[in-house]
């Protein structure tokens, strides 16, 4: 059977319009804002994103005072999220244990983490190697600042908290 150009051209675009035919562009279009002193830039639609120098230099999270004001919504996102399949305090699930991340990293650092995985997977060698040892990449769950703020005070209060339930 011979078929002509037109039909062909018709047949080629059935057969590829349900491969992968939905857009991810969503993803895309993150609405936050990268943390100041990284840099961004457009092109072919992804935005472009370098960590800030000394992320992870400076004192830890759990130095800072709690904003209790702020634990609930973020302990509403951290499950919402979905970050209890992952995540947990006092063991491991598939991913790091949370216990003491407060005292092992930076706000920024953290913030960074929540806002930018898949960059920070790229380009932080403390964040390569959680890669590398849990062999899973954080999803982008395109959180905004402030609530990637709440998850932190979340994060804070929790490991606040942990020594005394022991």
């Amino acid at each position: 059977m011979k078929l002509r150009p037109l039909s062909t051209l018709m047949l080629a675009v059935l057969l590829t319009s349900g491969c992968g035919g939905k857009s991810d562009q969503g993803a895309q279009n993150n609405s936050t804002a990268p943390p100041s002193g990284g840099t961004s830039s457009s092109t072919s639609g992804t935005p472009a994103f370098t960590l800030p120098a000394g992320l992870d230099e400076g004192p830890r999270a759990a130095a800072g005072a709690i904003d209790e004001s702020q634990v609930a919504a973020g302990e509403k996102l951290f499950q919402t999220k979905g970050c209890t399949a992952c995540h947990a305090f006092g063991k491991r699930v598939t991913c790091p244990d949370l216990d003491g991340v407060t005292t092992r990293r930076t706000a920024k650092w953290i913030q960074t983490q929540i806002l930018h995985p898949e960059v920070m997977t790229k380009q932080d060698p403390t964040a390569r190697q959680l890669f590398a040892t849990f062999s899973l990449q954080m999803p982008n769950q395109h959180l905004t600042e402030a609530e990637a703020a709440q998850v932190l005070e979340f994060l804070k209060h929790k490991n606040h908290e942990a020594p005394e339930a022991h």
